[in-house]
């Protein structure tokens, strides 16, 4: 993966250092504060009133406790940048400037120490892209002190560099990108155990497919994936079946009376007992080494969905894919079976079964061209399937591997019933082929898609979901719980984010559909901003609702 897909998937992070003016704050006194930020080089922000409102400002958001009021926020003055396309220039915040605030502590405070929380959203741009919008929580400590005492100066140099007096109080700082909902973390989690979950989905629907979803939520009909019921066996039953066909590849194939010959199976054996051990310890291995793949999904499950949700990712599957199908069909040459002879056991060639289960790991990492396609296609799909909450996914690697498995305890006890390679073997390989072209399509989609999605105007989705909420929706999850319960209706949760660009074409067509605006007439609707999905409240909230990506919708019923 490349710097610049890295730095996409995980944004620059800023360093943010809260400063405070002076060492001690007395009951009825103001104090001032700063934020100082600093970017990574060569990065810039927009300012907090950029000139297009398309994009993301800064926004500082203070939370003060109990008898501490912010009687202003002064932020610096923009810069003006000349941007490549842009018919004016950008005002924007370079590598380092200095946010200030101004506190009055109540004369109700006694002395002591007192958190101020606070919370910097901003977006980091370069000259050729803007990173997806990050948010930094920090604060600063007041330490209140008796009143008549003395406190001394700090930082003087940053305060004087903030005009104070000329910024404005909170209310004024609000804006089209900053966040719509309370950060008010506690009150929905504890709402929602009033609430039982009948069901969710996520994604563009059109009105068909979401009609169906409140339908099937409604009347408690579950869609059964292809892991529930018979559909495990099925699945099971054609990854086995699938492993097998592997043996049959030009790659595998003719390698098997070799590898037999290597461990001391086979003929060299010198019993059909002793040939069937090894044989399957040497298969066993490659199961196991498949299984393994498995555990890793399992446990890498949360890096692994962010980096599977990453263009940079899928566009690079869907390239190894294309060169893999290419040598399905012999355009090129791509063959790791050949470094499979170097190894080799003693000059008695009567192999053990360490031996043999170590060359079936080797084995199975090179497998070759013909194989390493489908595992991992078969890790691809496990991984998918985890996430949407299958359990049951994480065994298809195994399986996989029990199907390459089956031949080698056969052939090791010398029993001949191994089909002999041949120009069958070819027809094979090109049907392998098909699929593996067909598979780097679908990445390649799936990475374009990805791709178009981050295109989309903030301001544009923001001024949807406010066209949303004239026409009744709510902005407050707890709000809109608190009303469900109250009238006793049904709930759908919509989870959005400025930068989710299905969400506005959801709210563009299917949910301005006249048959889903029926359906959803006696629902109380909610929209929560899912900006930053990695942090709380949101994260919480999204892990309650079973949300993995945006949009999600989520149909919830009070429970009297």
């Amino acid at each position: 993966m490349t710097d610049a897909s890295a730095q996409l998937l995980r944004p620059p992070r800023a360093e943010v250092t809260a400063l405070v003016s002076a060492d001690g704050v007395a009951p009825g006194t103001s104090v001032r504060l700063a934020l100082r930020v600093q970017l990574p080089k060569g990065l810039h922000v927009n300012s907090n009133t950029p000139r297009d409102p398309s994009l993301i400002p800064v926004v500082l958001t203070v939370e003060p406790p109990s008898h501490v009021t912010v009687e202003e926020i002064v932020y610096p003055e923009a810069t003006d940048l000349e941007q490549e396309g842009a018919d004016q220039p950008l005002a924007v915040y370079e590598r380092e400037f200095a946010i200030g605030v101004r506190l009055t502590a109540s004369s109700e405070l006694q002395p002591g120490d007192v958190w101020v929380p606070a919370r910097l959203r901003y977006q980091a741009c370069d000259e050729k892209v803007c990173y997806i919008p990050a948010t930094v929580s920090t604060g600063w400590t007041l330490r209140i002190v008796p009143e008549g005492a003395r406190a001394a100066v700090l930082d003087s140099d940053v305060f004087d560099s903030i005009p104070f007096g000329t910024g404005q109080k909170p209310p004024a700082l609000e804006s089209a990108a900053a966040p719509l909902v309370a950060a008010t973390p506690e009150q929905p989690i504890a709402l929602l155990d009033r609430f039982a979950l009948l069901g969710s989905t996520g994604g563009y629907l059109g009105r068909d497919a979401f009609l169906t979803f409140i339908s099937n939520a409604e009347t408690g009909v579950k869609e059964k994936g292809l892991f529930e019921g018979r559909g495990v066996f099925a699945i099971l039953l054609i990854v086995l079946v699938g492993g097998l066909a592997l043996n049959l590849t030009p790659c595998v194939l003719p390698m098997i009376p070799i590898n037999l010959a290597v461990i001391g199976a086979g003929g060299r054996a010198g019993s059909r007992r002793r040939g069937l051990l090894l044989g399957g310890a040497y298969g066993a291995a490659m199961a196991v080494v498949y299984g393994v793949l498995g555990v890793i999904v399992v446990l890498t499950a949360g890096t692994f969905g962010t980096i599977n949700a990453s263009p940079w990712f899928n566009v690079a599957i869907a390239g190894v894919f294309a060169a893999l199908a290419f040598a399905m069909f012999d355009v090129i040459s791509i063959d790791f079976s050949r470094f499979s002879t170097r190894f080799s056991v003693d000059d008695s060639g009567r192999g053990t079964l360490l031996v043999a289960f170590g060359m079936g790991s080797v084995a199975a990492l090179l497998a070759g061209a013909c194989v390493a396609p489908v595992v991992i296609q078969v890790v691809l799909f496990s991984s998918d399937l985890y996430a949407s909450g299958t359990t049951a996914a994480l065994a298809l690697p195994f399986v996989l591997g029990v199907g390459m498995a089956l031949p080698w305890p056969i052939a090791g006890a010398g029993i001949s019933v191994i089909p002999k390679p041949g120009a069958w073997m070819v027809r094979v390989k090109q049907a392998f082929g098909v699929v593996i072209l067909g598979t780097s399509a679908y990445y390649g989609y799936l990475g374009y898609s990805l791709f178009a999605d981050r295109w989309v105007d903030a301001a544009a989705v923001s001024a949807s979901v406010e066209e949303k909420l004239k026409e009744g929706w709510h902005a407050s999850l707890d709000e809109g719980l608190a009303v469900a319960r109250r009238d006793n209706k049904p709930v759908l949760v919509d989870l959005w984010a400025t930068w989710c660009k299905n969400c506005l074409t959801m709210d563009r067509t299917t949910l301005v559909d006249p048959a889903v605006s029926g359906a959803l007439a006696g629902y109380v609707k909610v929209k929560v901003q899912a900006e930053n999905p990695d942090e709380p409240p949101v994260k919480e909230i999204m892990q309650r609702l079973g949300a993995i990506g945006l949009p999600t919708y989520v149909i919830l019923k009070p429970e009297i």
